[in-house]
């Protein structure tokens, strides 16, 4: 039988110029769930970044990519189970479980495409009901007596904290491969910004590193402090912005740029006793890649599964081969790894801390609206159903 479900749509784009796109509030339909399905009702979503990407249409019309007329996206938060296909094991009706957003996967389980955005034939978190492999569901321990409150904490782990799990694991085993635990009993981690950071940081920290975090912004300074991390105020080297071209034609623009580059590896210098980043997060990109480069010690690791700021590197081959650094690219996770980061939060309590705002279903568009202003800390939760 077919299920409907009101939902917030995105329609393609007209023109060939993308355009700010606006959700529509509709009903739609989709076909019930196969023997390895599960029908599912979402009660807490986190805005993400690739959310806002969709609505500008930036850097694809994701229904054209897709090839669909319209999309309903959404892929991080928390759902209740409904009813499950005669060959699930993963879950069983009336669990509260995490999204686990990969949409398609290779033949290992790593994620190709995600669910809610690039998967075709995905419906998103932004519908009051949608259906699910059972592979993209893991129940939260204790779910079913869990408050509002933990419900909307483990809606914004789902995507990002995984993430960070995945990425680290990588990261530190790659590290640990250079140096081991009797040479380097605390490796110094250094992350810029985003929310996925501040997850990989916390990790790291849990983990007996000495973690720094680079940020703007005092409320993002505070959160990292209250999680042991060591903020370090971006605005200190306002300037740090690489562009090869502004810095070969512009005089002023190159003293400028050079004072803040100064200044950041100065901090980096005192901070790490002359020593340097054991293992530098770096999701933003090209304009602090040259910056993270210099900051990084020998045998040392740069990771990222993020590009938001500039998907285009440059670096020089050799130094990179001489000062053995080691550069690690992930996305996303697969399913094994969000179980083990799920066990993981459990236990420790490794969850993220969010907005003090959770959002309302009708709220859709104002929160999408907020979130393209920067007004939020990291985590904007909202609200789907009851």
């Amino acid at each position: 039988m077919a299920h409907k479900a009101e939902a917030w749509v995105l329609h393609a784009g007209t023109g060939d110029a993308p355009e700010r796109a606006e959700l529509v509030r509709e009903e739609i339909s989709f076909d019930d769930i196969n023997s390895e399905e599960v029908l599912v009702k979402p009660l807490f979503g986190c805005w993400e970044g690739n959310m806002g990407h969709a609505l500008d249409r930036l850097p694809v019309d994701i229904c054209k990519l897709r090839g669909e007329p319209w999309v309903v996206f959404g892929n991080a938060g928390v759902v209740e189970i409904l009813d499950v296909g005669p060959d699930v094991e993963t879950v069983r009706p009336g669990q509260r479980a995490i999204l686990f957003c990969n949409g398609i996967w290779d033949r290992y389980g790593y994620p190709k495409k995600i669910f809610g955005y690039d998967a075709p034939g995905t419906i998103g978190l932004l519908s009051r009901k949608t259906k699910l492999h059972q592979k993209q569901v893991i129940p939260i321990p204790n779910g079913e007596s869990a408050t509002d409150a933990e419900l909307a904490q483990w809606a914004a782990f789902s995507l990002r904290y995984v993430t960070a799990w995945s990425n680290w694991r990588l990261a530190i085993g790659t590290l640990r491969l250079q140096l081991n635990e009797d040479e380097l009993p605390a490796p110094v981690v250094w992350g810029w910004g985003g929310g996925v950071s501040l997850g990989q940081l916390h990790l790291a920290h849990l983990q007996g590193c000495r973690t720094f975090q680079v940020s703007s912004r005092a409320d993002r300074q505070k959160a990292a402090e209250d999680l042991g991390i060591t903020a370090i105020d971006r605005r200190e080297f306002p300037d740090l912005n690489w562009d090869d071209k502004r810095y070969k034609s512009d005089p002023d623009y190159k003293s400028r740029y050079k004072a803040s580059e100064s200044r950041f590896l100065r901090i980096v210098e005192d901070l790490t006793m002359g020593q340097g980043v054991n293992i530098f997060i770096d999701y933003v990109g090209s304009p602090v890649i040259r910056a993270t480069l210099k900051a990084m010690a020998r045998q040392s690791v740069l990771t990222t599964a993020g590009w938001k700021e500039g998907m285009n590197l440059w670096f020089v081959r050799a130094i990179e081969c001489i000062d053995r650094h080691q550069h690690i690219h992930t996305h996303y996770a697969r399913y094994s790894e969000g179980v083990q980061a799920v066990r993981f939060a459990h236990a420790n309590n490794w969850l993220p801390t969010v907005d003090n705002r959770i959002y309302g279903y009708d709220e859709i568009p104002e929160l999408a609206a907020d979130y393209d202003r920067g007004d939020f800390t990291y985590f904007p939760v909202f609200r789907i159903n009851d």
